[in-house]
């Protein structure tokens, strides 16, 4: 074990930890700072380097996750970028899919697409399904596309070809005439980026590598950069969407990779953390400033995709920018708590509008004008104003009060209070809908499950939303508001490639398979041993195949090794079992169609140690008693009030309580009871609510 750092930066908050050979945590959290979240970043590094008291060259291993990506793209910063495809595929990101994510509503809007159409050139050429040539690549053609789009002030251009995933060699030809014709020109192949069927989602991937890569890369140099000059030696590490870390390096070209990589490392702790209580079963909740995300952990792994889709409209599918990369299935909502209340058509209405971190909520007395759930949770009680983040902030609840009844209440109706009360309830049963998107929706029942509640906001609406939906049984972590940050120091280093061979499994070459798997496993394991991993590299396969006839893929495993015949036998009959559990039944005397054969390079890392609870505590665990509301005791009660880091292992609480530590506030209601483990974590048993009359 040596030194390492994780930081993740949030919408509101980024959330740092430092941990030493020891296995000791040291914790902390800074307001976001915008438009260079790096701000942030380093100054927050440079605190905890401090409070360790080590110096910068004995940090081993930095490790970054972040929504930088996200951003670029749902607020369409990025300028320059272009994309050059097949003559007669000019529109393909317009046109996108036939289908409409909500069939009734004659108002819906596609995703608007990333790249005007006036900076989308066509090349003549055409290759067809099966790679042949049938349209050999008009090169003087090619060279006045390039020069016309730089003309027009592309600096950075996507590539997407027809079934370039086939047989690149007219993208490779191309990406040689824009070094010759604009050496300047940063590109991005699709055969690289996304060497997968179904030409929209290809070509969309591609863009939003390029529109990403100028921005991100720049980002991550000057990061490295900076943690250079204070001495650090070692690589600097991302996230990745999938859940493993790579080398800043290496994600420069793959920056699509990256896209959601703050969100990941949370789902990947709270697999760990049911590892460690039994629990294998269980829902990630992670809430902080600006949204919720959701996750499903089957046992003990996140659940993923490989048709990720960014900013959905009310999280229909179909809805958002899709992108073929390898995703944990996380479900993101406008829930946070600087999303902002409001008075609308009769009702309270919550989000997905943030005040983030600038001018962030009014308690902040930053410039906000607007009240939002943090407002509405101080208002309640649940939120101690002079401990705020450790008593780095203090809050004004007087602030909030007026906001809320300006905003909310007297347009309403209502008291300040019940408005208060109005939003915390709506905020949470936004929540509750995700959260049967992320349980129902993927086959499980959420009272078969286990929720594990962090972010900042998330120990504050977690058993609220636990008993909404009959979930038995409430997980909080120690160090909750920084758990995605502790996350990243417990990924592996990771690389996923895939591949499309469309084939019916019983008319399958295996020899055809395995030579293709040799292949991917040697660019995947490139990138892993670039990352400095040493050790032994696991190299986990999987397809994605549908009975035919259906546009739709579950994802199944591949056995290792060379395949034959009774290899891919019992690919079929995992397809079924993955289908039968997904759908309820099988057709085991249908056809089965391979599509997407995928590959993980994978090695291990240093696993986060954490620290453990005392059995015994020298100071009084209960501190204070605080005015809260809980409608199930008819309103405000004086509300018991404990210290976080007084609690020895064996504690227990019951509601209605409330935990206060530096990194977020824990509400424990009425009817729940909770016990404190070895590991200093709550484990919050939910009765269902009795609200009184």
């Amino acid at each position: 074990m040596a030194y390492r750092v994780g930081f993740d930066v949030g919408g509101t908050f980024t959330d740092l930890v430092i941990q030493s050979p020891g296995g000791e945590l040291i914790t902390g959290k800074w307001l976001t700072t915008y438009p260079d979240p790096s701000a942030a970043c380093l100054a927050g590094l440079d605190d905890l380097v401090g409070r360790a008291g080590v110096a910068w060259k004995d940090i081993a291993q930095a490790i970054h996750g972040t929504t930088l990506g996200s951003n670029i793209v749902i607020e369409r910063k990025a300028r320059g970028v272009g994309l050059l495809t097949t003559r007669g595929f000019r529109d393909v990101l317009v046109i996108g899919r036939e289908k409409r994510y909500q069939v009734y509503d004659l108002q819906i809007e596609k995703p608007r697409p990333l790249i005007p159409r006036r900076l989308i050139g066509e090349v003549t050429e055409r290759i067809l399904a099966d790679g042949s040539v049938r349209t050999p690549l008009d090169e003087a053609d090619a060279r006045r596309a390039v020069r016309e789009l730089v003309a027009r002030g592309v600096t950075t251009l996507a590539v997407c070809l027809l079934h370039a995933y086939v047989n690149p060699v007219h993208e490779r030809r191309l990406a040689a005439i824009v070094a010759e014709e604009a050496p300047d020109v940063t590109v991005t192949l699709s055969h690289e980026v996304s060497p997968t069927f179904r030409e929209y989602e290809r070509t969309s991937t591609t863009v939003v590598n390029a529109y990403v890569m100028t921005a991100l890369r720049e980002y991550l140099a000057a990061l490295r950069d900076a943690l250079g000059k204070r001495g650090y030696r070692g690589r600097l590490y991302v996230m990745q969407s999938s859940g493993g870390v790579a080398t800043a390096q290496a994600l420069e070209r793959h920056p699509v990779r990256m896209i959601e990589s703050g969100p990941a490392a949370g789902a990947l702790m709270s697999a760990i953390y049911g590892e460690l209580t039994g629990h294998r079963e269980l829902i990630a909740f992670d809430m902080g400033g600006t949204t919720a995300k959701l996750a499903l952990i089957a046992d003990g792994r996140p659940f993923t995709t490989s048709s990720f889709e960014l900013h959905r409209v009310a999280n229909a599918p179909g809805s958002g920018l899709p992108m073929n990369i390898q995703a944990i299935d996380l479900v993101e909502i406008g829930a946070g708590g600087g999303s902002i209340a409001r008075a609308s058509l009769g009702v309270i209405a919550v989000g997905p509008e943030s005040a983030s971190s600038t001018p962030g909520p009014v308690c902040y007395e930053r410039g906000g004008t607007e009240p939002t759930v943090t407002d509405a949770n101080l208002v309640l009680g649940y939120l101690n104003p002079t401990y705020f983040a450790g008593g780095a902030m203090r809050l004004a609840p007087d602030a909030a009060a007026r906001a809320i009844d300006e905003r909310v209440a007297r347009p309403l109706g209502l008291g300040v209070d019940a408005a208060a009360w109005g939003i915390h309830q709506i905020v949470t049963t936004n929540m509750e809908l995700a959260t049967r998107i992320v349980s129902i929706e993927r086959g499980r029942d959420p009272r078969d499950l286990t929720l594990v509640a962090f972010g900042g906001s998330g120990p504050v609406h977690g058993c609220r939303l636990a008993r909404e939906l009959g979930i038995p049984r409430v997980i909080l972590p120690a160090a909750a508001g920084v758990t995605a940050a502790i996350g990243l120091l417990a990924a592996e280093v990771k690389f996923d490639v895939a591949r499309t061979l469309v084939a019916h499994l019983d008319q399958l070459d295996p020899s055809l398979v395995t030579s293709m798997y040799e292949e991917m496993a040697a660019q995947a394991l490139d990138v892993v041993r670039e990352s400095a991993a040493g050790g032994d590299v696991q190299l986990v396969r999987a397809v994605e195949a549908r009975y035919v006839g259906q546009g739709y893929e579950l994802t199944v495993p591949v056995p290792s090794g060379a395949l034959d015949a009774a290899a891919l036998g019992r690919v079929r009959q995992a397809f079924d079992d993955v289908y039968a559990a997904r759908y309820g039944y099988a057709n085991a005397a249908a056809a089965v169609e391979a599509v997407t054969w995928t590959l993980s390079a994978i090695a291990g890392t240093p696993r986060v140690e954490l620290p453990k609870a005392p059995t015994t505590s020298a100071r009084e665990a209960r501190t204070a008693s605080r005015r809260a509301y809980f409608p199930e005791a008819h309103g405000y009660v004086d509300c018991p009030v404990y210290d976080r880091y007084a609690l020895a292992a064996g504690t227990t609480l019951s509601g209605p309580a409330i935990v206060e530590e530096r990194e977020s506030t824990t509400v424990l209601p009425p009817g729940t009871s909770a016990v404190v483990d070895e590991y200093a974590n709550l484990i919050v048993e939910v009765r269902p609510a009795t609200v009184a009359a």
